[in-house]
């Protein structure tokens, strides 16, 4: 690897004297929509130098469920990164890629199986100019097999990857979760495997293609429930807010708000019982076990659900986790950013966008000693930083102007 735009250690240094863990590594993005962004924004969190590739003069995000450049989702996204303006369906935009991937670590993409084929930034197209190139892909359903040329949204995943399936109450229609969960864990699996192949370049020197898609992710996501099946045969069915096997484990209406606990080891339950006035439950054979609890699931619960109706969320919640049952209430978005173990946690961050303004975005929930997490760079306009990158890389001022007058970048 080309080590020009390698940091060194003190220039690793930001606030506080705190490290950049990744600063040494660049990354090429060519992401969109969710997925792929979303396993750029693990990289780049952390100081990777992260070359935006756009389209020259067209908003990627435009018709994208994530909305305009300047939404809060798409300022979330894509945080953190330089933009380079290039036109990838021209020859000259297609050599200046190669030319930046000579000297780059890590390549991400989220398109179309054949899109990156066609233009011609495929793994196999890198991996000539770079031996080393560590490329990460992320697809709907797989590189390769029967559906392979389909193209994959989240909530086809979910639904085909049998999420959908136990989302919702007992008897309802399937539910799709209210976030994009196969996206988001597909994004983060694929920074995973880039981290993993990196630290294995450093033993091997050489690079290679991770890959995963969000019918893989969401597969793997359904874990309990997915061995239920591949263990003991048994198809699993929707529980509502109920846990599949747990007793007493769900969301009860107290006086005033919803809450959730959870109570199903006998040492939770007996403790919960203490709490609630419900010591006779120990003693009685419909709830002394676990089994027994399982058995009259639903007995129990109406038990449980009018004991619990009859004082506030706050009053529950003080109450059982002084006795140490994990339980809590179920809060709006705007209370969970406004709950104080959430602001202790230092979740949000505000960022100073040159023309939104003061913005808050939400940070790396991960902490690392010594190593700083800070947000320190808001999305740049399209290409704001495509002279300074091709000047990185060896191209004249008069090389960048014909680039520009062609309308390359």
């Amino acid at each position: 690897m080309a080590d020009d735009h390698r940091t060194t250690e003190s220039e690793t240094a930001t606030v506080a004297g705190a490290r950049r863990p990744l600063a040494r590594f660049r990354v090429l993005d060519l992401t969109h929509a969710r997925a792929g962004p979303f396993a750029v924004r693990q990289l780049s969190d952390w100081g990777a130098d992260v070359l935006r590739i756009e389209r020259r003069e067209v908003d990627q995000a435009a018709g994208d469920l994530i909305g305009a450049r300047d939404s809060g989702d798409f300022q979330n996204l894509h945080r953190g990164k330089r933009s380079v303006g290039l036109d990838l369906k021209t020859t000259e935009g297609r050599d200046i890629f190669l030319r930046l991937a000579r000297d780059a670590d890590v390549i991400i993409e989220n398109m179309r199986t054949d899109v990156k084929h066609r233009l011609g930034v495929d793994y196999e197209a890198v991996r000539a100019v770079n031996p080393g190139i560590v490329y990460g892909s992320i697809s709907g359903f797989g590189q390769t097999g029967p559906y392979a040329e389909r193209g994959g949204v989240d909530q086809i995943a979910q639904g085909l990857g049998g999420l959908m399936s136990v989302t919702g109450e007992p008897g309802g229609r399937p539910l799709r979760v209210g976030i994009a969960i196969s996206d988001l864990c597909a994004g983060l699996f694929l920074a995973q495997g880039i981290l993993t192949a990196l630290l294995d370049r450093e033993v091997t020197g050489k690079g290679g293609w991770v890959q995963t898609s969000l019918l893989q992710a969401q597969v793997t996501m359904l874990d309990n429930q997915a061995m239920r099946w591949l263990m003991d045969g048994h198809v699993p069915e929707t529980a509502g807010n109920d846990h599949p096997t747990g007793v007493p484990m769900g969301t009860y209406r107290t006086s005033d708000a919803w809450m959730n606990i959870a109570a199903s080891s006998q040492r939770l339950f007996a403790r919960f019982c203490g709490v609630a006035g419900l010591d006779w439950m120990l003693e009685d054979d419909r709830f002394a076990t676990g089994k027994a609890r399982r058995t009259n699931a639903d007995e129990l619960k109406q038990i449980v659900a009018e004991v619990l109706a009859t004082r506030t969320a706050e009053d529950w919640s003080e109450a059982l986790n002084a006795a140490g049952v994990p339980c809590g209430p179920v809060k709006n978005i705007r209370e969970v950013f406004e709950d104080p173990q959430v602001r202790h946690l230092g979740i949000a961050q505000k960022v100073q966008h040159p023309e939104l303004g003061e913005i808050s975005l939400i940070g790396s929930p991960v902490d690392i000693l010594g190593a700083s997490k800070r947000i320190e760079r808001p999305i740049p306009g399209i290409g704001a930083d495509t002279e300074a990158v091709l000047a990185e890389a060896g191209l004249s001022a008069e090389e960048i102007a014909d680039l520009r007058r062609k309308e390359v970048i």
